[in-house]
């Protein structure tokens, strides 16, 4: 749901990426002959820190190795790889706070209560809100959390899916993906900001949040103190809501049916 468009940039916790926004181009009316005056660009200089770090560390007593399965090894470098997925997937979900709502679709003080009667109407004005602020229509997503998942099933909403079906992103499967529906790609997340009764649904286009993360150190390695082998990862990351009026989010909770 990010753009990444200057992770290349990036190589260690507490560098920083300079964002560079162009500012509006304006146009006018030709008159042959004329001579042109050129108007400087007035663009917005911004700044993505890579300020989060995240690791992971394991070891392997050497016997349990001998006595496991093939690619024991592996297998838990995979869990210790999803481990900082799953936390810098947290992470990006609490920029919400950086994004619009509107009262229709919820606020921080008041949410809205969704049923299958009405999720439909709630998605239409997300849709309506993002237009009238001019966020372009392609790349569109929505993250929801399981509740409103089944909201849109039992709306017999077209295109969501009961399950996760396969969608592939830069080359790797994207997790979480339920379908396309009213203009939006849908993700649902356990990870939706929420005190357990309101929900903090984000959506918008990908150009709203720019993220860039690198891993700079995956190792592993015999221990001196013990038969064992050891294995640790690092991980910097940081995120920025370049482009707030173009993340809308929704204060909605549950209602029966």
């Amino acid at each position: 749901i990010t753009n990444r468009q200057y992770e290349g940039q990036i190589r260690n916790m507490g560098d920083t990426v300079n964002i560079l926004e162009v500012g509006p181009v304006s146009a006018s009316a030709y008159t042959k002959g004329a001579t042109l005056t050129y108007s400087d660009l007035d663009g917005a200089d911004k700044q993505l820190l890579v300020d989060q770090a995240t690791e992971f560390h394991f070891k392997i007593d050497s016997v349990d190795r001998a006595q496991s399965m093939p690619g024991l090894m592996e297998e838990a470098m995979s869990e210790g790889a999803y481990s900082v997925a799953d936390t810098i997937d947290q992470f990006i979900a609490a920029k919400y706070s950086e994004g619009v709502s509107e009262s229709a679709t919820g606020n921080s003080t008041t949410d809205v209560d969704v049923s299958s009667g009405n999720v439909i109407e709630q998605l239409s004005y997300v849709g309506r809100y993002l237009s009238d602020r001019n966020v372009p229509t392609g790349n569109r997503f929505g993250i929801i959390p399981p509740w409103f998942h089944q909201k849109m099933l039992l709306a017999e909403i077209g295109g969501i899916s009961a399950t996760a079906v396969p969608l592939v992103d830069r080359g790797s499967y994207v997790s979480g993906f339920v379908g396309q529906a009213m203009g939006f790609n849908f993700f649902m997340s356990n990870n939706v900001s929420n005190d357990a009764t309101t929900y903090r649904c984000m959506f918008g286009n990908t150009s709203a949040i720019t993220y860039a993360g690198q891993l700079t150190e995956l190792e592993s390695f015999r221990l001196q103190t013990t038969f064992a082998t050891a294995a640790r990862g690092l991980y910097v990351y940081g995120a920025k809501v370049v482009r707030p009026n173009a993340l809308h989010v929704g204060y909605w909770a549950e209602a029966s049916g």
